[in-house]
């Protein structure tokens, strides 16, 4: 046994002669915490309640991002993949040099470390990071006596079984129970229903794990913990972070001679209202080991011996899901949600081919533009953002009243404001330059994107984010400092001063005038591409062709770069079917690799090529 582990367990009451837990994770993906035990009465969970009865449920649980890889990537790091550069969507960036991924900590320490076998993380590995990662990973291949740290995780529940079809429901389609936010028509109601069917199957594989233990003789010696990935795939839950994207289910279950690991104001078989965010797991299965989270670990653990105070806040992120940018942050704390919206022309409902594979996305956009949606709640999805969202959990909690104009509600909405500022700023947000423009910044600093964010002087983040906020604003009277700031030294504000005036229209864009078309020359091609998207949608004919010249010197990734690329593609799409389709052509004969990107980077060039080049009317 590790000297410093042993020392720690002989430590705890009664446990002189204490061996280190095994411990097991059980996760799913795209599921929110539909059980039984967290009191849906549609649910079919017999096996996740049986282990809640006996052990820990949480009641708050936020999977940092509402999608798998960044959602992931904060579970291996034990830190916000905001800080890193890794929010985007199967993003790939290299880590600083100091970050270790959890299972080497726990390797090092002496236990078998096994995956199987989704491991989808938006950061590299430096060296050896499990023992098996594989579908035959198995905790049966360790060492004698040696204690493991295990994961299985199960796709069945995952986004596209949702759509499988041909499929027999299990759970009564017309008992289903449709969010306010989807319309409630038989595609809808069979999508939630199967959803819950494939709960039910991800039930069954928990109850032969907890079987398996019994009959290996290792129940008493492992600490069990089920939960999910992020919300529900399904659209407005999967990418979003709102609650409904955000909140998984997570239980827990401690074998009797380890409850000294659980802190003494929880009980077994009780809920717990400690807040737990996905950075938290990392720091929490390294307490249970005995280990102490290293500092730069950003989450908190939950149990053990290094168990931390609770968080009064959870944070959220979207950045670029799939082949759609965007940039939105939230935060949560025991009744309340916030949302900022830094890109509110942009549509919550932007189209993402994945996305509209599934009936509920399909028919709900067929409603919207044949207007036929019954509610704002169901319309919304489909429209402009607002710059802020508040929403109140007890009340609301399918988050469709909005609370941010509200005055009885000014306090809580400077209250949750000012805790998503700090975080950002304490966290070194990466998402505050666009994905192209901070690996450029961080490749020419010679830096790790993660190494970079942490240097005032290469990325002022208080400057970037101060331009964000006045940009996202809406308000008309802040035009002329946002003018000014096209002529910043710094390439961020820049950007944020040109989105500022797209996002007010062409009155702000005629006020920029020759500032906006200096840019079309930036250093910066993400603030060329700002710029030009500015002036084609919101400037006269003689501005037009130069500023679509301009995006489309920049839509190759062999030549631009792939994140480039995408940024690009995507502000021509915005730009309306009146520019795309005399171009439909060149962009069919772009090239759709840049050698010197990740293969899914080049994916999400390849489909919003095939996106433009089909039709220059779809949803934007």
């Amino acid at each position: 046994m590790n000297m410093a582990v042993g020392l720690v367990f002989a430590g705890l009451a009664g446990a002189a002669q204490l061996p280190r837990p095994n411990v097991l994770w059980i996760t799913a993906e795209d599921i929110g915490p539909h059980w039984g035990c967290y009191g849906d009465a549609y649910a079919t969970t017999p096996n996740i309640d049986a282990l809640a009865a006996r052990g820990l449920r949480y009641r708050a649980v936020w999977s940092t991002a509402p999608v798998c890889a960044p959602a992931r990537t904060a579970i291996i790091a034990g830190m916000y993949p905001t800080s890193l550069g890794a929010e985007h969507m199967r993003s790939e960036v290299a880590p600083p040099p100091w970050l270790r991924m959890y299972p080497q900590l726990l390797r090092e320490a002496g236990y078998y470390c096994c995956n199987n076998s989704k491991e989808d993380y938006n950061i590299s590995a430096s060296g050896q990071v499990w023992d098996d990662s594989s579908s035959r990973a198995d905790y049966r291949h360790r060492a004698e006596g040696q204690p493991f740290f295990a994961v299985f995780n199960y796709t069945m529940t995952h986004e596209s079984a949702v759509r499988r079809r041909p499929h027999t429901w299990r759970h009564d389609v017309e008992r289903a129970p449709v969010p306010p936010y989807h319309p409630n028509t038989p595609e809808v109601r069979q999508d939630w229903a199967q959803y819950y069917d494939n709960i039910t199957d991800f039930d069954a594989k928990v109850g032969e794990h907890l079987r398996r233990l019994e009959a290996e003789g290792l129940a008493e010696d492992t600490i069990v913990m089920v939960y999910g990935d992020h919300g529900p795939g399904l659209p407005r839950c999967k990418r979003w972070p709102y609650d409904s994207g955000l909140r998984v289910g997570l239980v827990v279950f401690v074998p009797e001679k380890f409850r000294a690991l659980i802190p003494s104001q929880d009980r077994a078989g009780g809920e717990v209202e400690r807040l737990v965010s996905f950075v938290d797991l990392a720091p929490t299965v390294l307490s249970l080991a005995g280990l102490r989270p290293p500092e730069w670990m950003q989450g908190r653990a939950v149990l053990g011996p290094y168990a931390a105070e609770p968080p009064a806040f959870l944070y959220g992120l979207r950045g670029r899901m799939d082949e759609r940018i965007d940039l939105v942050r939230s935060v949560r704390n025991a009744r309340y949600v916030y949302l900022r919206q830094y890109l509110p022309h942009r549509i919550y409902g932007q189209y993402i081919e994945y996305m509209f594979q599934t009936p509920t996305t399909r028919i709900w956009k067929e409603l919207y533009d044949a207007g036929r949606l019954d509610s704002r709640a169901q319309r919304q999805f489909w429209e402009p953002k607002p710059c802020e969202e508040l929403y109140d959990l007890d009340a609301d909690p399918h988050e469709t009243v909005n609370l941010a104009e509200s005055p009885d509600h000014r306090p809580v909405l400077e209250m949750m404001r000012t805790a998503l500022r700090r975080h950002v700023l304490e966290i070194r947000d990466t998402g505050f330059l666009p994905e192209a423009e901070v690996h450029r910044r961080a490749a020419a600093a010679g830096l790790p994107i993660g190494d970079f964010a942490r240097r005032p002087d290469l990325y002022p983040l208080e400057r970037i984010v101060e331009a964000a906020e006045l940009a996202a604003g809406r308000d008309e009277a802040v035009v002329p400092r946002l003018v000014d700031l096209l002529g910043d030294r710094d390439s961020g504000v820049r950007y944020w001063a040109a989105v500022g005036l797209c996002i007010r229209g062409s009155g702000a864009v005629a006020a920029a005038g020759d500032a906006l078309r200096r840019l079309l020359a930036d250093e910066s091609p993400s603030v060329r591409i700002a710029a030009a998207e500015a002036l084609v949608r919101f400037s006269g004919a003689p501005d037009r062709v130069p500023a679509v010249a301009a995006i489309m010197d920049l839509v190759s990734p062999e030549t631009a770069g792939a994140y480039t690329a995408i940024e690009a593609l995507n502000a021509l799409d915005a730009c309306g079917a009146a520019v795309v389709e005399p171009l439909r052509a060149r962009i069919a004969a772009l090239p759709l690799r840049d050698p010197k990107a990740p293969n899914r980077a080049n994916g999400y060039v390849a489909r919003l090529v095939e996106y433009l080049t089909r039709s220059a009317s779809h949803t934007r």
